[in-house]
């Protein structure tokens, strides 16, 4: 069948197939070929009014997620063809057909949010940057991240990274990284941190059941991996991001702070900001980083596409001095990292 929603579907199988999820690409392929506006909910989603595809609002991804929460939930039919099961494809699509028939219910309001991940694999690249910076400044590190989502990454500090037989962080950490790194992992510095603020124009509240089953609603169903570590990460009892726009709340923090190094970051966010809240808040970073001081310095970390590949860039400024080093280069979901830091 031909139109924009098929169309988004199978872009975002291919991306699955490119980020590791042989099932979720498959499912979207399968999405793409059979779904059809034959009922209420399936129509709704063929006359999507915006951009479907994952530059937009992410319809394929909305669904995908809504099954998913399906299964999470117990439900038999789907997760008698979700992984760990094996089923073959005209098993797998009549689950999925008799699920958007009685439950309706609950995947209509499911798909009314934008998809939301906290993805702890990016962490990694925080672990190495905050290391890398403490064996430098030797001061308390004040964090701020914008796009937040759960602030599961807020306790990066807590988690551990290993390369190889080389290991920052606790030996006892519950959350422990393993992305294929290559280059030289900094030396291990003594990390503190005496204050920590996320913020998110909607933050998951990881008190409320619904909303942290929609956190891992968005984490594919043939990666347990991912569960695992998120799950590990809520352990950590992670601080709620602040609900307010992201350089908004910037402009409130960006004071110098005497003492301390103040760490802002975002990790695959910030490339979704409208063109003028970049400019607004790269604006407040330079004007801020012009007060900074050898006893109030100032790092920005972006981790971020860029649009060339593979991956996104790492990207770190710092004042005062005004710097701007190039760190390398991570996975989207950070599988791996090619770390460059001098």
């Amino acid at each position: 069948m031909t139109g924009a929603l098929p169309q988004a579907f199978r872009q975002q199988s291919d991306a699955c197939a490119a980020l590791g999820s042989p099932f979720m690409a498959r499912l979207c392929a399968l999405l793409a070929d059979r779904l059809r506006p034959d009922r209420p909910l399936t129509r709704r989603l063929f006359d999507w009014p915006g951009d479907m595809t994952a530059a937009g609002d992410a319809v394929p991804l909305r669904l995908a997620g809504a099954l998913h929460a399906l299964v999470l939930r117990g439900h038999a039919g789907l997760t008698a063809v979700y992984p760990p099961h094996e089923a073959p494809d005209d098993a797998l699509w009549q689950a999925i057909d008799t699920a958007l028939d009685s439950e309706e219910g609950f995947i209509a309001p499911f798909i009314d949010r934008a998809p939301q991940t906290n993805e702890v694999r990016r962490a990694a690249v925080l672990i190495a940057a905050g290391h890398w910076l403490a064996e430098r400044f030797t001061l308390p590190f004040v964090f701020s991240e914008l796009g937040a989502s759960a602030g599961l990454n807020l306790n990066w500090d807590r988690f551990a990274l290993q390369a190889g037989q080389a290991r920052l962080g606790s030996p006892s950490a519950r959350v422990v990284l393993t992305p294929d790194w290559s280059g030289a992992l900094p030396f291990a510095a003594d990390i503190t941190v005496a204050q920590r603020a996320g913020v998110d124009l909607a933050p998951i509240d990881l008190q409320d059941p619904e909303a942290r089953l929609r956190l891992l609603a968005y984490l594919w169903p043939d990666q347990p991996h991912r569960r695992a570590l998120t799950e590990a990460a809520i352990a950590t009892s992670p601080p709620k991001p602040d609900r307010a726009d992201a350089i908004d709340w910037l402009q409130t923090r960006l004071s110098p702070k005497p003492g301390h190094l103040h760490l802002v970051w975002s990790t695959v966010a910030w490339q979704y900001f409208p063109r003028a809240a970049q400019a607004r808040g790269t604006r407040l970073m330079e004007e801020a980083g012009a007060r900074a001081t050898p006893d109030a310095p100032l790092a920005w970390l972006s981790y971020e596409a860029d649009g060339t590949s593979p991956g996104a860039a790492l990207t770190l400024r710092l004042w005062p001095g005004n710097r701007t080093l190039d760190l390398g280069r991570a996975d989207f979901h950070g599988r791996w990292v090619d770390w460059r830091a001098p």
